[in-house]
């Protein structure tokens, strides 16, 4: 650093000490022109953004501390002066002319019992509600797990809002939710420590509840003996000090809470409710600014700082500034959610997240109400056949009716975490399966039913448990198609048939679907196969001969005389009867101006087919011919044995 940028620097300094803002900050600005390294960068624009603070520009400074932000991620001593404004601000604002609170006078606790208490460094296992190192930890329907206490008293009888997507989870039977299986063992092995430390925690709490004090005191060192680095431990005996009135041990307590998790609101509001019970009520005000920047809509912090005269509403001192969302952007990250910390490699067991049903590493894990986990695959096949829970047998119906198979977010990231290689392979293996369901001229499923035409809608209506099974693979695939044959006593199903293209699907509650099809194109069998329950096949399409010449002349005319012979049977129908059939198959479509135009031919042959009286032994014949002249020639010849009964009637 040059000379002459070293005696601006000390002109600035002055400058902002004997409160002429206004020159500091054109100085500051002036040096931000030059070269400067980006820490340097980002100490001129704080000090830039501080005189324009105290010079009433909270907007222009916001925008410069947002930019310097940008460099790198500010940190509480960047903001200091800026909370020493505030404060000053305050006061001269007339906040906090009252008498302050007696330094002997106890201040009033929190209500209830501590937290619940965590961290250890273990943020992966902690619970979204509480903060807490996961205890008996429960999983929503949304894949987001807590403790299970936390789920009982956050319900009270109101739907849960997971505090990690903000999912509303309708939980009427909170007890019903059990506490699930693998995790919890999972957390037992890997982490006994803490497991030990949280189940202290709950000792400590019902003391404390049942007003036996001293003992819940002693549960707590205990819990920190063992588990030194858990800042909930230190905020929750913090509590417990300030109720026996040892102020200087809850300050202590409550600063060790705060320094190993600076960004938790209640660690601040902890030290705040201390400190005003040491008579310190100007540091109390600024572990509640501190309280009120990560959680804005904090009652209890508000209704705490009003005690000590100094709350006032942030947006109406500033004007309406948003003081809220620049302080949670400039001061505190992001929490880191979902980092999965080392574990001990010889705890690391594959085994142990296996599914039950698959006897493989859980691919897509989910977690029921009653606390079992299994691969999505595994539970949906399952529940195809019986809705109750394939260990335990609980009833499994309203799971089954909401259909929110969601993944469980902490197995899979443990998973992801701990076991990479592993779910590499298991991944290979399922993508490699669904290529296979993908494949539309091998292994094709097919539907063994009644006859189905090119162009023809079909609905259907799906409740066995094998076709369950298909219909979801041909979604999940996204090939939305699978054949569909005639029965064959010898064969299983006929040797001809039309691949569907599902158009939707509708599930009902219990799983069975009424599904929505329209024939694609047809096909012959070259193979009959089975596979998990249902049939499938080897197929080659079918596309009619193309004839030119004299003989596509002779088509046309062909053509043009049954369609109007079929329009003749048709118009004779009662309208009952026409009526039945346009609500199920669409009316008639309308000539072909050229009948080749298609690989399967006009689309109102396959229409008249579809709806004559004709049995499906009857019909097979038309979807297995390549000739067209021949489907022609074969419809009419039902036509007019059509007519002849008629006649005779």
């Amino acid at each position: 650093m040059s000379t002459e940028t070293q005696a601006m620097l000390q002109l600035a300094a002055e400058a902002f000490h004997l409160k002429n803002y206004e020159l500091a900050a054109d100085i500051y600005e002036d040096q931000l022109r030059e070269p400067v390294e980006p820490r340097g960068r980002l100490e001129l624009m704080v000090r830039r953004a501080d005189a324009l603070a105290f010079g009433g520009k909270l907007t222009e400074a916001f925008g410069v501390y947002q930019k310097a932000s940008e460099i790198e991620r500010l940190q509480p001593v960047h903001l200091g002066n800026l909370l020493t404004f505030l404060i000053e601000n305050m006061k001269r604002n007339g906040v906090g002319t009252k008498k302050k609170t007696d330094p002997g006078m106890e201040s009033v606790a929190t209500e209830g019992c501590p937290d619940a208490s965590t961290g250890c460094g273990h943020e992966a296992w902690s619970c979204r509600t509480c903060l807490a190192f996961l205890s008996e930890p429960v999983t929503l329907p949304c894949g987001h797990s807590l403790c299970k206490k936390c789920l009982e008293r956050e319900t009270g009888g109101q739907p849960v809002c997971c505090k990690e997507c903000s999912d509303t989870s309708q939980l009427k039977d909170v007890p019903g939710y059990r506490v699930n299986v693998v995790l919890g063992n999972i957390l037992c092995k890997w982490f006994p420590t803490q497991c030990r430390a949280a189940e202290l925690r709950r000792q400590g709490n019902s003391l404390y509840v049942d007003k036996k004090t001293e003992e819940a005191l002693g549960k707590y060192n205990q819990a920190i003996f063992i588990a030194p680095k858990d800042y909930l431990l230190f905020s929750n005996r913090s509590q417990i000090h300030a109720s026996l009135r040892r102020y200087d041990m809850a300050l202590s307590d409550a600063e060790t809470a705060c320094t190993l998790m600076p960004h938790w609101s209640k660690g601040h509001q902890r030290k705040a409710q201390a400190l005003v019970s040491l008579g310190r009520s100007d540091d109390a005000l600024k572990e509640y600014l501190l309280c009120l920047t990560l959680q804005p809509d904090c009652k209890l912090a508000k209704t705490e700082a009003q005690k000590v005269h100094y709350y006032v509403d942030l947006m109406e001192v500033l004007n309406g500034h948003f003081l809220y969302s620049y302080f949670t952007f400039f001061l505190f990250p992001e929490p880191m959610i979902g980092a999965c910390n080392s574990v001990v490699g010889d705890l690391i067991d594959p085994t142990d997240l296996e599914c039950s049903l698959c006897m493989r590493l859980y691919y897509e894990p989910v977690t029921t109400p009653c606390g079992h986990t299994f691969c999505l695959k595994c539970l949906e096949r399952c529940l195809d056949h019986n809705p109750q829970c394939p260990l335990c047998k609980q009833e499994l119906s309203q799971f089954l009716a909401e259909r929110s198979y969601c993944k469980t977010s902490l197995m899979e990231s443990l998973i992801s975490t701990y076991l990479p290689a592993d779910l590499t392979e298991r991944s290979k293996v399922y993508h490699e399966e669904m290529a296979e369901f993908s494949n539309l001229n091998q292994n094709v499923p097919i539907f063994v039913c009644t006859m189905a035409f090119p162009t023809v809608p079909c609905p259907l209506h799906i409740f066995e448990p094998c076709y369950r099974l298909m219909i979801r693979r041909c979604m999940e695939t996204g090939t939305r198609c699978f054949g569909m044959c005639l029965g064959d006593e010898a064969k299983g199903f006929a040797d001809y048939g039309c691949l569907l293209e599902i158009r939707n699907v509708e599930v009902f509650a219990d799983g069975r679907s009424v599904v929505d099809c329209i024939g694609r194109r047809r096909f012959k069998v070259n193979q009959h196969r089975q596979q998990d329950g249902y049939n499938t096949a080897d197929i080659e399409y079918l596309e009619d001969v193309k004839v030119e010449g004299t003989a596509e002349k002779d088509l046309q005319t062909l053509h043009d005389a049954v369609y109007d012979h079929a329009l003749v049977w048709v118009n004779s129908l009662k309208p009952d009867q026409k009526e039945r059939i346009v609500a199920h198959f669409g009316p008639m479509p309308e000539k072909d101006s050229d009948p080749q135009a298609s690989p399967n031919g006009p689309s109102w042959c396959w229409w008249l087919l579809a709806v004559l009286p004709l049995d499906g032994r009857a019909q097979l014949p038309f979807v297995a011919l390549t000739s067209l002249q021949d489907r022609l020639h074969g419809i009419r010849r039902v036509l007019l044995f059509m007519a002849r009964n008629t006649r005779h009637r």
